[in-house]
């Protein structure tokens, strides 16, 4: 890609945006990658089927039970209305069940793929036997440090939650905040399997995010999109995983940007 091109922010923002669906291609030019990605999907299936079913049993519950009903069409208004507020609740609990719960538990995992998805996207294969002492023992750093951002992220969605009870401007001014902390979150999450391997950590991370702002705004963005489809969102976490590695492998030079087609560039 061109200089030019690069400083292009509709260029970069399309190029963000795309990268999580192109991971399709990817992963059907790279079959080798499938493996890595079967125990997150497992995770993420029972992770959106529990969301799903305590959400609307909860609610559902609580609708019947506590709402008080008659013959009138009002109580028929209320009724319905309240089960799309609990729908539309749901939807965010799964959104969040996602991003924190099922990237958690995933976490080793999106680890490995990023890395075997540098690996093949580069050209170099790692020759190292695969032991599962050292997994479990990456598996255990890894966790930690992504419970410390999932505790962080959730922390700072509570606190500014107040904001909401502030009239006039508070529900805007909380809903611009909440998004724009998501959107931040998403790059720095999936970018950061990649860049931890490289001992880049929040400061570098955070640099990195902002010089390349409309690239990391797309592909948030882009994140987002799949997790709004039905059951294509199972796979959003690690098609953002080799999204994420993509982005970070083209911006380093170590694979070209084809919009069209995957090419991997051959070392040797």
């Amino acid at each position: 890609m061109s200089v030019q091109a690069k400083r292009n922010f509709a260029i970069n923002f399309s190029r963000g945006f795309f990268a999580p669906f192109r991971s399709v291609k990817t992963l059907r030019h790279n079959p080798r990658l499938i493996q890595y990605i079967v125990i997150p999907f497992l995770i993420n299936t029972l992770v959106f089927s529990g969301a799903v079913y305590l959400g609307l049993d909860f609610f559902g519950s609580t609708v019947i039970e506590y709402i008080p009903q008659g013959e009138a069409w009002y109580w028929s208004v209320l009724y319905w209305f309240l089960w799309v507020i609990a729908v539309l609740l749901t939807a965010v609990l799964v959104f969040f069940s996602f991003t924190v719960v099922g990237n958690l538990l995933a976490s080793p995992f999106n680890d490995l793929l990023s890395e075997r998805t540098e690996e093949v996207l580069n050209g170099v294969i790692n020759d190292e036997s695969f032991s599962i002492g050292q997994f479990f023992r990456d598996a255990g750093k890894t966790v930690l440090m992504e419970a410390k951002k999932m505790w962080v992220f959730v922390v700072v969605m509570v606190l500014i939650l107040p904001l909401n009870l502030l009239p006039g401007i508070g529900n805007g001014l909380y809903t611009v905040l909440a998004i724009s902390l998501t959107l931040f979150f998403l790059c720095f999450e999936y970018l950061g399997f990649v860049m931890v391997r490289k001992r880049q950590f929040f400061r570098e991370q955070k640099n990195y995010i902002f010089a390349r702002k409309f690239l990391m705004l797309g592909f948030s963005f882009g994140v987002m999109a799949i997790l709004a489809i039905p059951f294509f969102q199972l796979l959003c976490i690690p098609l953002a995983v080799i999204g994420a590695t993509r982005l970070w492998c083209e911006e380093e030079g170590l694979v070209d940007y084809e919009p069209a087609t995957v090419q991997v560039k051959k070392t040797g």
